[in-house]
């Protein structure tokens, strides 16, 4: 029983400090829901049809599921974040056995210009080119493998994204 009091005497302050570095809510010093973004929808420039509207609903989602920043529809809104789709690329990884030509993984490279400006000053805060990617398996169809692939993609394009604008020191 002693042992255990001390125990506890001992844990309880290294847990504290643990804790002490701990933010609840948004990391850049913002309150939650203080600014509104109006996201306009990704141009796409690449050769990968529908890889705009993926990447606009899905940071549309990533922002609505963070909390940091209110979505506004139409208007009055603090910051317009808007992008353009420049880069598209498949990467080869790895090859079938015994053959040099044919390959079965790709990483699939997508790159977006980011802009966000004030609204009321016209001033840019943020102009940025983000990357993204994942990893695609090339079974018997390689389009219907990278079609599939497409909003992991736009996921992970719209995670750096929303990262930027929420960790940034605009």
């Amino acid at each position: 029983m002693r042992f255990l009091r001390l125990a506890l005497i001992c844990l309880l302050p290294l847990a504290g400090a643990g804790c002490a570095g701990y933010r609840l809510g948004p990391t850049n010093g913002v309150a939650a829901g203080e600014k509104t973004l109006q996201l306009t929808p990704f141009s796409n420039q690449t050769m990968q049809p529908r890889l705009g509207d993926a990447v606009t609903t899905s940071l549309r989602r990533n922002l609505q599921r963070d909390g940091t920043f209110k979505l506004a529809t139409r208007g009055g809104a603090d910051v317009e974040i808007t992008g353009v789709l420049t880069h598209y690329h498949r990467h080869e990884l790895s090859f079938v056995p015994r053959d040099v030509l044919t390959v079965s993984d790709f990483r699939i490279n997508v790159k977006a210009r980011v802009t966000a400006r004030d609204r009321i000053s016209g001033k840019t805060i943020l102009d940025k080119e983000v990357s993204g990617y994942t990893l695609v398996r090339a079974g018997s169809d390689l389009t219907s493998a990278e079609r599939q692939a497409v909003p992991v993609l736009a996921d992970d394009l719209a995670k750096n994204i929303l990262s930027l604008l929420v960790d940034g020191t605009w």
